[in-house]
């Protein structure tokens, strides 16, 4: 084995083993309520296994970090992925017309991916 072949097998697996057991948005979508409000409903898949490691929040953010939305997840959900879960009332101001679905779990924190989602006209 060639020591190219070695290094890039030793990058391969710890640029895999440091995405591991981060929870995903699958899907996310966004309905206008009015008066600058809307429901999202988001889709998240991870590998949940019990009480110490599991999906626990996701929140809509805009393009500056800010935290719009978030919705708290309380319990594992180890024999349902992905799952599905509703936020409503979520107060988006005029001329945000794009906002960030990011996802969390118990042992890593915040995911290093989240999936844009473009808001319904008002």
């Amino acid at each position: 084995m060639t020591l190219r072949l070695i290094v890039f097998l030793l990058c391969f697996l710890l640029a895999s083993a440091a995405g591991a057991g981060e929870v995903s948005v699958v899907k996310a979508e966004a309905r206008y309520q009015g008066h600058d409000k809307f429901t999202f409903s988001v889709t998240l898949r991870h590998a949940d296994t019990g009480w110490k490691h599991y999906a626990d929040k996701w929140q809509v953010i805009d393009a500056d970090g800010r935290v719009l939305g978030t919705r708290v997840l309380m319990h594992p959900h180890v024999n349902e992925q992905p799952f599905t879960r509703s936020l409503s009332g979520v107060s988006i101001p005029a001329g945000i017309n794009r906002v960030l679905v990011r996802a969390s779990d118990t042992k890593h924190g915040e995911s290093s991916k989240t999936l844009a989602v473009d808001l319904p006209k008002r």
